[in-house]
Order: structure tokens, then sequence, then C-alpha cells
């Protein structure tokens, strides 16, 4: 019985100091985001994946910072870096889905990955892309408050081509509920670098479409919300005032 209570408080203790690893993590990926530092992400992602015990919740935590960095890789054409960051998140959420852990955001990540493997090959899009869309719905059909489903779904119409059923305005619009989702508890979003990207893809969208105001009250939020965000404070907003006043 003794020994019981003790390999119990053992665990307990083990369960408290990764949790507290993993906020430590999540501050530094977020600093690493808004101070467009992805050295520093990358350090931190190889330095979690190196940490020998990992429960499943620490290992859907390293899943979403790789998953934020692939995104990155492929949009700056890293495309090798890309890989093997896939290849590695992958891994992880093969290892989660045994565990059957986490199943409505396992799905939603299978999506964001057979996405990102169009972005490496386009021409897997006919393979990838079908896969992409099941797995997003089946990541909203387990859970409609799964907020990153959602995204994965507004991804696909917004970048599908019309003739093949995407819509702009739905992929929008499935972004919105996205962020009505992770509102709704705004203790949660402190550190959160997936709420500033997910408000970057909305004003971005925007943007593409010609929506110039209701952009900038996107990015002026953003800006309020975090005024040290790098990438929107010289980059983004500059760039919409500068087009605002062309047109």
């Amino acid at each position: 019985m003794e020994g019981t209570k003790h390999r119990l408080i053992v665990f307990l203790l083990l369960l408290a100091s990764v949790q507290a690893l993993c906020n430590d993590y999540r501050a530094e990926i977020y600093r690493a985001y808004v101070s467009d530092r992805m050295d520093a992400w990358k350090e931190v992602i190889d330095r979690m994946n190196s940490v020998p015990v990992k429960t499943d919740e620490f290992i859907l935590e390293l899943i979403n910072y790789q998953y934020g960095y692939i995104g990155y890789c492929i949009g700056f054409d890293k495309k090798s870096e890309a890989r093997k960051y896939l290849d590695l998140a992958q891994q992880n959420v093969n290892i989660l889905v045994k565990h059957n852990y986490r199943l409505p955001v396992l799905n939603a990540y299978y999506a964001a990955f057979y996405g990102y493997r169009i972005g490496l090959n386009v021409l897997s899009a006919p393979v990838n892309g079908v896969k992409s869309i099941e797995y997003a719905k089946k990541a909203v059909d387990l859970d409609p408050g799964n907020w990153l489903g959602l995204v994965q779904y507004g991804n696909i119409q917004f970048y599908m081509p019309r003739s093949f059923g995407g819509s702009k305005q739905e992929g929008i619009t499935y972004y919105y509920k996205a962020r009505e989702i992770l509102e709704k508890d705004k203790d949660k979003l402190k550190d959160d670098w997936n709420y500033l990207s997910l408000l970057v893809v909305i004003g971005q969208s925007h943007y593409y479409l010609g929506e110039y105001v209701k952009a900038r009250e996107v990015y002026e939020n953003i800006l309020r919300l975090e005024p040290g965000f790098t990438y929107v404070r010289d980059e983004l907003y500059p760039q919409l005032i500068k087009k605002m006043k062309e047109s």
C-alpha cells in the first residue's frame, strides 16, 4: 500500500513538472512568433523532442509547434526542412492515435498535414486534397467545437479552385467560427500563437479579396493585443495602408 502511494506521488510530481515545462515552452513559442524568430521556434521544438519522457499532453503540444514550423518552412520554400519536421510530426500524431487521445484534434492535424503535402508537391493535390477534406470533415463531425478543424475547413475552401467547389467567402466564414470558439475562453488566449495566427489569416484573407477596411480592423485589433508583433506592425499593416492610399 505504501509503495502504491509512493508511485502515485512520483507520477503526480512528474505530471506537474511536465505541465510546467509545457507552459514555459508555450511562452517561448509565443515570443518567437511575435518577434519573427523562427530560429528560436525551431530550437524549442528540438528541445521538446529530446525530452525522454513525454505525456500525451506534452506530445500534442509539440505537434502544435511542429505544425506551425512546417507551415513557415513551406511558406519560405524550405521544403527539405518542412519534410523533416512533417515526418516527425506525423510520427507523434500516430503515437497519440494509438493512445486514442484527443482524436478530433488529431484528425485536424491529419487534414493540415495532407494540405502541407500539397504545398510540397502540387501534383499530389488530387490525392492529398481529398484526404485533407476527409480528415477535416471527420475532425468537425467528432467535435463541432473543434476550432482547429474549422481552420482546416477554412483553408480548404479558401484555396480550393472555385471549379472544384472552393469558396473564399465560405473559407473566411469558417475562420470566424474558429475565432469565436477560441474567444469563448479569453484566459486561454494568453501566450497563444494559434490565436494571433488565426487573426493574421483572417486579415490576409480580407486583404486578398480587396476588403481593405475589414483587413485594417483585424490588423489594428492584433496590434492592440500585441503591439510588438513584428510581422503585422512592420509588414502587413504598412502594406495595407499603402494599398488603401493608392486605391
